[in-house]
């Protein structure tokens, strides 16, 4: 008996010693998720989702009887936040925050480099950056490099094609900003430009778009050399293209130099699906930290505003043209709705006015030039409005004469885009120049039946 009271005497001693652990634990449990409001009034100036992320990951396994467990709280995320750039990678993160919680995002800023992307719908590093932060800071940045002269003496940039431009931006800004967010324009050099932002709103990334030609890709090295100084990610996606770089099926160096050879490659080959564009963009607070910036005028990019008339009194070819997204999606849908409308382009009969126009094009080049439209995108527009199926690979001719050869052809069109894109792509990196063979369009003329 005496055993028996010594045993249960024990046992009462060793869960009494328990109770204390496991009241502390519960106690925090249910005062972490009243962190933030309890640090909503520091100013500004601090990363709020930085410390909060951090000071909850502490709070949380802490099993120690500290008399004054907040004040360990604060030191500890601080010597975190010195510690780690990117608390976002901070293991055991993630169970700060409730399954199914946009815990994934990191609770982290991203910068968002626009470039020639000037669209929101299909536009993986926004996608990305929405879904990996807790705010976003889009930025465009006018390159004075872009508008002087070449050493041939010809402007980089034309007047008309500067007018489209600032028209994109200003619709790329009016998008943002309906849906709450904004879009920060600066004129200068983006390896200069692109850092400072990023200090000055506390970004820990940097995700852009990546170009295809020798002068974008030293550009993107400038920036990324600046970024990594800072300690931040950088990291550029690919979208410019139909076809998607990491589905080709072959290595970029071993790419076909002629277009048949190309399109044989590629036939078959599945198209992504397309990105929506986000319903909601949560920008970094700006005010008394960042100005969005005026968008320059073409005198302030050094350029004289193009004469809207041409020598027969008739408006000059560009001066009506409207650049922009909004626009862009507005003659796509028009285009692919009187394509599936008409005669077949192919067709010999075919003597009635075309949609295509007096030079035969569906004149959406300049748009998918600035990125405000997607060739993805296209090529989903064209499948929904066509009565049979567009096929990757398609030649622009239909055998049995139906009006689908019009969208075909359309396809055939971005294709060629694709492979020059590739090729520029192959053939930008000086080390690569020696070793490939010259790039070449020849491929065999399809019969027309």
């Amino acid at each position: 008996m005496a055993a028996d009271a010594d045993s249960d005497s024990a046992a009462h001693r060793h869960d009494d010693a328990n109770l204390p652990f496991a009241s502390f634990s519960f106690s925090l449990s249910l005062r972490t998720p009243a962190v933030p409001t309890a640090l909503a009034s520091v100013p500004s100036t601090i990363h709020l989702p930085t410390q909060i992320s951090t000071l909850a990951v502490c709070l949380h396994p802490s099993g120690s009887a500290s008399s004054s467990p907040r004040r360990s709280g604060r030191l500890n995320a601080a010597a975190s936040s010195l510690l780690s750039p990117f608390p976002a990678s901070t293991p055991g993160l993630s169970r700060s925050f409730p399954s199914g919680a946009p815990a994934a995002a990191g609770r982290r800023r991203t910068l968002v480099w626009f470039r020639a992307d000037l669209r929101l719908h299909d536009h993986e590093p926004l996608h990305a950056a929405v879904g990996a932060s807790s705010s976003l800071l889009p930025v465009f940045v006018f390159d004075p490099r872009d508008f002087g002269k070449s050493p041939s003496g010809f402007d980089r940039t034309g007047p008309y094609r500067a007018n489209f431009l600032l028209d994109s931006v200003a619709d790329l800004r009016r998008s943002l900003r309906a849906r709450g967010g904004d879009l920060v324009v600066r004129v200068g050099r983006p390896e200069v430009v692109i850092p400072e932002l990023a200090r000055a709103a506390g970004v820990e990334a940097v995700y852009a778009h990546g170009e295809v030609s020798r002068d974008e890709c030293r550009s993107e090295e400038r920036v990324s050399k600046a970024i990594e100084k800072e300690g931040l990610e950088v990291k550029y996606f690919w979208g410019s293209t139909l076809y998607h770089l990491d589905d080709l099926p072959f290595r970029l160096d071993d790419m076909p130099s002629n277009y048949g050879g190309f399109r044989e490659a590629v036939k078959g080959l599945d198209v992504r699906k397309v990105l929506d564009a986000p319903e909601e963009v949560k920008c970094v607070p700006m005010k008394n930290v960042l100005e969005p910036g005026e968008i320059p005028t073409l005198s302030e990019l050094g350029l004289t505003a193009p004469p809207a008339m041409a020598q027969d009194s008739k408006p000059a070819v560009g001066s009506t043209i409207i650049g922009g997204e909004a626009e862009a999606l507005e003659r796509l849908k028009k285009f692919a709705t009187e394509c599936s409308m008409q005669p077949n382009k192919a067709d010999k009969n075919n003597t009635g006015d075309s949609i295509y126009g007096a030079n035969f094009s569906c004149k959406i080049s300049p748009w998918l030039a600035t990125g405000c439209l997607s060739p993805r995108f296209m090529y989903e527009e064209l499948k929904k409005h066509a009565t049979r199926a567009i096929t990757s690979g398609s030649t622009p001719n239909n055998c049995d004469g139906t009006s689908d050869a019009g969208t075909n052809w359309l396809m055939f069109e971005l294709m060629w885009r694709d492979f020059f894109r590739f090729i520029t792509k192959k053939y930008s990196s000086a080390q690569k120049t020696s070793e490939v063979a010259p790039a070449t369009g020849c491929t065999p003329t399809p019969v027309l039946a």
